[in-house]
């Protein structure tokens, strides 16, 4: 379930977006997830006339989707080409994952929302799924599971602003996380990801949300700091030349 998806706070559910909405934000999670598991891959194009073939929809809901996927930053708009799946550069991202680190904090402060035995089941689960995946690793099954996690702790506020911002932020900087996967220690990846996840379903359990936002800060700050020392590795660390 994606966090849009989610209770808008305790005990009180968000009213349900009509059927129109409902087709709008299933065809833009579609093609936001095909983009950020590379199968749209970075200067791939993206056709109205073709989408809307296979959605079996006018192309008007669909301009209005790449619309929305242009503004997040994940296609751009060439006159006389169309539109073009963006490249991604750890560099050009930098400011973007410290500001995720910031909000972050705000999760378990913003309207928080007590998670209830299902919430800590779908976490139980997804640390069974990365166990499962770690003896036969995939990196998109790996990409994917990320994303699940990255919406159990959407769903932790209430405070939608807070909740759509942080999305936007997630799914800009996610593309890069997979790009570099071949470049990783996979098996080490596996490892700090289980124990975020762990960390994060105790803090949870105990019903400490803000604990849930530190953690979950220390650990976009390791990410993106291995991320960087692969890139731009120390001198001692370079291969010989």
């Amino acid at each position: 379930m994606n966090a849009v998806e989610k209770p808008n706070g305790a005990g009180r559910k968000a009213r349900r977006p009509s059927p129109s909405r409902e087709r709008f934000e299933r065809l833009y999670r579609t093609l936001r997830d095909r983009i950020c598991l590379f199968e749209y891959p970075p200067g791939g194009r993206l056709s109205e006339e073709e989408l809307a073939e296979e959605f079996a929809i006018s192309r008007t809901p669909v301009r209005r989707v790449l619309g929305r996927l242009e503004a997040e930053g994940l296609i751009e708009a060439l006159h006389g080409v169309g539109h073009i799946v963006t490249s991604v550069k750890l560099e050009e991202l930098q400011q973007i994952y410290h500001l995720r680190m910031e909000l972050a904090v705000l999760v378990g402060r913003l309207s928080p929302i007590p998670r209830a035995p299902e919430d800590l089941d779908r976490i139980r689960a997804l640390i069974t799924r990365c166990d499962a995946l770690s003896k036969e690793p995939e990196y998109k099954a790996f990409s994917r599971l990320n994303m699940d996690f990255f919406s159990e702790i959407a769903a932790m506020t209430g405070n939608q602003p807070l909740r759509e911002i942080s999305e936007r932020l997630y799914f800009q900087t996610s593309r890069i996380w997979l790009m570099m996967m071949p470049q990783l220690k996979l098996a080490e990846e596996f490892a700090i990801f289980r124990r975020e996840m762990e960390d994060i379903l105790a803090a949870a359990e105990t019903g400490d949300l803000e604990a849930v936002g530190h953690i979950r800060r220390a650990h976009i700050s390791m990410s993106f700091t291995r991320m960087m020392r692969y890139t731009h590795p120390p001198a001692d660390e370079r291969s010989p030349e």
